[in-house]
């Protein structure tokens, strides 16, 4: 009847896969698998190229690299006027304090390329009273009116409606080539000539605080130019010790996981009965306080008569609080000692799966800087990305718009041509109105298809990141499978098998990794897509498509979880068996399911090990650079403004170190537990079937494995 029973439930999900005298591993006679999605793949790298040199073609990087006056001229490119005036000055700098300016960086005012930014404050009015005294004011002002305007004498009305001339110049320093005031070098009221109040050059009289509150925003964005300086300082000042940070770090992974053989037992049971001790302190905690509570007067009050209240120190008073937590403490211990008896085997399995992981890293070492091959075609993926974004974001022509001081002109914000805008009835019906330059856009035929062709940018970029993926799981999986599968370790173990894994990957089984990959990238290019419109409805959408749009999010946040699961187990199935991702998908997700409870064990006290391993060597690598750069160690530390900068770095660096290093480690005993599963499945100990799982394993079992009799 029992046996039964287990055909029943292995018939449900899948027939186990039977014994096979040739299988010795990561079969190497194989056939390329998914092939048309192999062809549709190399299709859509050829289309993503072409469509990165025609973005080369349309788009040009100086619109980036330079600064654009109001006439659509670069800021200091060789061989044009304004080869020598590399930074961009505003007329009127009170229309730039807003955060459109500071993100976009165009301004609703005149603009001119210069050579330096202003270093005094002068109002053209000053200007004009001293220039029969002094012509070199004049001079200084020139520079930074219109370069046609030559005349100090014009009256000061005329000169701010037409912005020949701004009506002030500020103090100023650049900031990504553009001049914006600087005052936090203006002493005060006195760096104003002792003026309170001056004419903004659009008929308003202003007080000198009003100036200071409108350009909050650009000073912050100045002091934190100010503060990165600094940062870049302290990294330049220390660089080689991060860098040795760094390589501790790599060290420290490297060491914990060969000592993981070693150890992993030690740590998981020493935080398993140690949970459990916690827990029991609480539970008598609780017990000694609801004891105290009990006789004490006012404590008899039910938690229904004081209803809610803000200070929750008022519950603490209470001995219905203390003994609630003393039960909901009696209960999580029950749910561990039960989950330790019934599933102590199992954890047992999982140490020791751990523990073969780290023997495994050991024989093939090299294989703990592959994440340095996916980092390298990641970083192409995400350079090629971006610059393919940016030409495809200047590919459009220069757009000019109508700009005047005179907020009721009808043409304001109009498109208009500075060929031609001399000869329209615009500057009549507004005097004072100028063709300007606004932005990149136009309704050329390319640039109507941006859109379209920055989603295939953003689209063509999640495949090509996921397939990378995909490659270092296969290929980690192959490398990791001929270490199980070899009968005597290390001698049956292949000569490089990472190197062989990757070619066998990337020579037969590209269809089935872009194929994997593919479904993956459309789930998040759809949550991409739902973020986005999330976003954009925030502040106009209905409480009951809120409610649609979150629960889609969350659909699809859950889809993407599971198919990384599965992806990740089909990868292991190619590289072992040589399948196609649907038929490896399915087989893969049978097997995890005739053991979901080893599977369920074995992830949570690898994450749990894992999660350990990055929190012990990240904080301690950072506790040993806190002291360093704070001169508490005997070794002779840089002086920095800030020694969070490097200390951060080193943190953040170190994670990120423990995280590849422990990724690797991941696959690594993923692959070992399918394949021992697998073990499981195809043999039984017997001469003609032996198992290939470690000794330790088949003692916890309870298998026996066959001896050759001598004779």
């Amino acid at each position: 009847m029992r046996v039964r029973k287990k055909e029943e439930r292995s018939g449900s999900y899948g027939e186990p896969r039977t014994y096979d005298p040739e299988f010795r591993g990561p079969l190497y006679k194989r056939s390329c698998t998914d092939v048309v999605c192999c062809f549709i793949f190399i299709v859509v790298i050829l289309s993503y190229v072409i469509l990165g040199l025609v973005a080369w073609a349309h788009g040009d990087a100086k619109k980036v690299a330079y600064a654009t006056d109001s006439y659509g001229q670069f800021c200091g490119q060789k061989n044009t006027r304004n080869e020598k005036k590399t930074l961009l000055f505003y007329f009127n700098t009170l229309q730039c304090a807003n955060p459109i300016v500071l993100t976009r960086l165009q301004c609703p005012t005149r603009q001119f390329c210069v050579s330096k930014c202003p270093d005094r404050f002068l109002t053209f009015i000053d200007m004009q009273k001293k220039h029969r005294a002094d012509k070199s004011q004049w001079q200084y002002y020139q520079q930074y009116c219109r370069p046609d305007f030559n005349d100090p004498l014009k009256p000061a009305s005329e000169v701010f409606r037409d912005e020949d001339c701004p009506s002030m110049i500020f103090p100023s320093r650049s900031l990504l080539k553009r001049c914006f005031p600087d005052f936090n070098t203006i002493n005060g009221i006195l760096a104003l000539q002792n003026k309170t109040t001056f004419f903004d050059g659009i008929g308003n009289i202003r007080n000198v605080t009003d100036l200071r509150k409108g350009v909050n925003g650009i000073n912050l964005v100045l002091t934190t130019r100010t503060i990165g300086l600094k940062v870049f300082e302290d990294f330049v000042s220390s660089w080689h010790w991060i860098l040795t940070g760094l390589v501790l770090a790599m060290i420290s992974s490297f060491l914990f996981l060969f000592f993981l053989k070693y150890t992993a037992g030690i740590i998981l049971w020493f935080f398993v009965f140690g949970l459990i001790f916690v827990v029991a302190i609480g539970i008598w905690d609780c017990y000694h306080e609801f004891e105290r509570l009990h006789s004490k007067p006012g404590t008899q009050v039910s938690i229904y008569d004081i209803g809610f209240q803000s200070d929750f120190r008022v519950y603490l008073q209470l001995k219905q609080t203390w003994l609630a937590f003393m039960i909901l403490l009696c209960i999580l211990e029950v749910l561990i000692l039960l989950m330790l008896c019934f599933l102590r085997k199992r954890i047992q399995v999982a140490v020791t799966l751990l523990k073969e992981g780290s023997r495994a890293i050991g024989f093939i070492p090299h294989s703990l800087f592959y994440p340095l091959v996916t980092f390298f075609l990641v970083s192409i993926c995400i350079s090629y990305w971006i610059v393919t974004a940016v030409f495809l974001a200047t590919s459009g022509e220069a757009v000019y718009k109508v700009l005047t001081v005179k907020t009721n002109c009808k043409h304001a914000n109009e498109t208009c041509d500075p060929k031609t805008f001399q000869s329209t009835n615009v500057s009549k019906e507004c005097p004072g109105a100028h063709c300007s330059f606004a932005f990149y856009g136009g309704k050329s035929f390319f640039y109507q298809y941006v859109v379209i062709f920055q989603l295939f940018n953003g689209f063509v970029f999640l495949w090509l990141v996921n397939f990378s993926i995909a490659l270092g799981q296969c290929t980690l999986a192959g490398a990791f499978a001929s270490y199980y599968w070899a009968f005597r370790k290390p001698q049956d173990i292949p000569l490089h098998p990472i190197c062989t894994s990757f070619g066998r990957a990337l020579r037969y089984h590209t269809g089935s990794l872009a194929f994997g990959s593919l479904i993956l990238s459309i789930v998040q290019t759809l949550r991409v897509i739902l973020e986005y419109l999330d976003h954009r409805l925030k502040d106009n959408e209905s409480p009951y498509a809120k409610f649609i749009l979150c629960c889609l999010q969350c659909c699809f946040w859950c889809l993407e979880k599971v198919l990384k699961f599965i992806n990740r187990n089909a990868y292991i199935m190619i590289a072992i068996y040589g399948e196609n991702f649907c038929t490896a998908a399915r087989d893969a997700f049978m097997l995890v399911m005739r053991n979901v409870v080893r599977v369920a064990v074995l992830d949570k006290v690898t994450e749990f090990m894992l999660w350990m391993g990055k929190l012990l060597i990240s904080i301690g690598i950072g506790v040993l650079g806190f002291f360093f750069f704070t001169k508490k160690l005997p070794l002779q530390a840089p002086t920095l403004n800030y020694y969070w900068v490097p200390l951060l770095l080193i943190v953040f660096g170190s994670y990120l170190i423990a995280h590849g290093f422990f990724s690797v480690f991941a696959m690594c005993v993923d692959t070992l537990f399918l394949c021992f599963c697998e073990d499981l499945e195809r043999n039984d100990g017997s001469l003609e079937r032996p198992y290939y799982m470690s000794p330790k394993l088949l003692q916890i079992l309870g298998k026996k494995q066959a001896k050759v009799k001598e004779a």
